[in-house]
């Protein structure tokens, strides 16, 4: 009975569940551990593993500028831009006075003031006889053909130089040798035949191509040009009594007379030079052609308005006509 007496529920010694051994010993603290600090290394360091550190991003200072190197920098650029302005005001005044002379030329020639007055060849104004072109580089051939074009009259100016210098040579050779009156008197006619038949021939055409861009004009003058070049390499060779005192005339003198021979070599040296300048600005020209955009339809189309408002032309085509319908009538 005793047995069946006891309560299950009542224990005689108070148990306490967390008195377990597993459980005292956890929460005794016999594992005593360090205290972790997270802002502290010392747990880092005890560990194997080093854990590296990025460096924070570093912003580079901006370097300013020096305001008394900035001021100077200013005061060049104004200086460059003074000089420029001055320049181009100059330039200015020059042609406004270069106009002013103009109208001042043709009101005393009793020309209109708007109208183009020739100025070519420089004659003074006692001379019966006017200027019959009219030549400005600055004004009517533009920058980029200038330069070429300005080469080209030199070149003229050089030809009747070395024309006028052969005349002279010839009279020496003349005088040293009585057979060579014929190279006298066609040095004589040269002169007076291709210095102008050059200005207007190969020169004017090459000017007018360059001042209006005219397509005619280039094929004109390359034409005229190539026979110019063929001319001044016969005047270097110097045949005999052909009126030229180049290599050959010149060589055959040194035995006669060294003096006429040392005269005539030095115009053949000119005739020489001639002839190279020729050629290398007629390179020179045909580069600058290339980048016109000139054709020879362009050409065509040019020859024919040109024809066709000639004034001479259209009166003579319409004489023509006329006579032609009279005569038909007439014998109607």
């Amino acid at each position: 009975m005793s047995g069946f007496d006891s309560n299950p529920f009542v224990s005689s010694a108070d148990v306490n569940p967390f008195q377990d051994a597993s459980i005292t010993e956890a929460t005794s603290g016999a594992l005593e551990r360090a205290e972790f600090n997270p802002f502290s290394g010392d747990g880092l360091r005890d560990s194997g593993t080093t854990i590296p550190i990025s460096q924070p991003a570093v912003l580079q200072a901006s370097v300013e500028s020096d305001p008394k190197s900035v001021a100077v920098a200013g005061a060049a650029s104004l200086a460059k831009q003074q000089e420029e302005l001055e320049k181009k005001a100059a330039e200015l005044q020059r042609k406004e006075q270069d106009l002013q002379n103009l109208q001042n030329l043709a009101v005393s020639r009793g020309l209109p003031v708007g109208e183009r007055v020739n100025n070519w060849p420089p004659l003074p104004r006692i001379c019966p006889i006017k200027p019959c072109f009219h030549q400005d580089f600055e004004e009517e051939i533009p920058e980029q053909y200038r330069k070429i074009c300005v080469r080209m009259y030199y070149l003229w100016l050089f030809h009747c130089t070395t024309l006028f210098l052969n005349v002279w040579a010839c009279l020496a050779y003349f005088i040293a040798d009585s057979m060579a009156g014929v190279d006298f008197g066609l040095s004589i006619l040269w002169f007076i035949l291709f210095s102008p038949v050059g200005f207007i021939c190969w020169y004017r055409p090459i000017y007018k191509a360059f001042r209006s861009d005219s397509s005619f004009s280039f094929f004109f003058f390359f034409f005229v040009f190539f026979f110019q070049v063929a001319v001044y390499i016969i005047q270097t060779v110097g045949i005999p009594r052909w009126g030229n005192s180049g290599w050959i005339s010149s060589i055959s003198m040194i035995g006669t007379n060294l003096g006429v021979a040392v005269v005539m070599m030095v115009v053949a040296g000119f005739f020489t030079v001639n002839a190279v300048l020729a050629v290398v600005l007629m390179k020179m020209v045909h580069s600058k052609y290339r980048n016109t955009g000139a054709s020879f339809s362009k050409a065509q189309v040019e020859f024919s308005q040109e024809v066709m408002s000639n004034r001479t032309f259209q009166t003579a085509t319409a004489s023509a006509a006329t006579s032609a319908a009279q005569g038909m009538f007439q014998r109607n």
